[in-house]
């Protein structure tokens, strides 16, 4: 082999080596540029992500607004005084197992469960008014009707009936009845402008209420609510 073909061959090699070595740049430029791009679209993207940092003195705010400044503003939103909030809280918590999470203490939590069952009150409302998103508010109350659901055993009355042996010349007349029920009206304060609903027939201001009771005249079921004008057939059953 002569010298010229040995210089065109090393030649013809070295071009090989910096195409390859060209080649080998080009594709980690394009590789680290993706990398950049794909970094920089995160950081926008979370730029714009739901944030707590601004919106946690508004709903720290809006939380005492409901319970902490007036007693009449807590039992107007959630149907109860801030006593019975507060003992609503503590049961949720050490009898149904409720646990706080990072972001919602135990008080929003049970907060927004009542304010939605109280007014019938829209996802949509409420993410507003407590600065949640819809994702947080349907989460937590549905967390909150789990824990309210264990204190069943706790909260609601077991009726027992009258055995069939039952000897008291009273009840021994009414196996397996399980009580009394009857309805009464409850005076109450209301509105001028709905005193016409709410005067039954006897010419008060009342709201209608169905009791039921058993043998040892406690309390079994309670309907009230009703509109004093209502007949007492519209109570539904039972």
């Amino acid at each position: 082999m002569d010298l010229s073909t040995e210089h065109q061959e090393i030649l013809v090699v070295l071009e090989e080596i910096i195409s390859n070595i060209m080649l080998f740049l080009t594709e980690f430029y394009r590789a680290y540029r993706a990398r950049v791009c794909q970094r920089s679209r995160v950081q926008r993207v979370r730029h714009v992500t739901y944030s707590l940092k601004f919106k946690i003195p508004k709903q720290i705010e809006h939380l005492q607004d409901l319970i902490s400044y007036n007693n009449q503003t807590c039992i107007d939103n959630f149907r109860m005084c801030r006593n019975a909030f507060a003992r609503l809280c503590f049961l949720t918590e050490h009898v149904g197992g409720f646990v706080a999470t990072k972001n919602v203490k135990i008080n929003e939590q049970v907060a927004i469960f009542l304010i939605i069952l109280s007014h019938h009150t829209k996802n949509r409302i409420v993410k507003c008014n407590f600065k949640r998103s819809g994702y947080t508010i349907s989460k937590h109350f549905n967390k909150v009707l789990e824990a309210i659901l264990k204190l069943r055993t706790l909260l609601l009355a077991n009726p027992q009936p009258i055995p069939e042996d039952w000897t008291d010349e009273r009840w021994k007349w009414f196996k397996g009845c399980l009580g009394a029920l009857d309805g009464t009206y409850i005076p109450i304060k209301v509105p001028q402008v709905d005193k016409t609903r709410y005067r039954n027939r006897k010419g008060h201001i009342a709201v209608n209420v169905l009791g039921v009771c058993d043998r040892d005249m406690k309390f079994q079921y309670v309907l009230t609510g009703w509109e004093g004008s209502a007949s007492d057939s519209w109570e539904g059953p039972l």
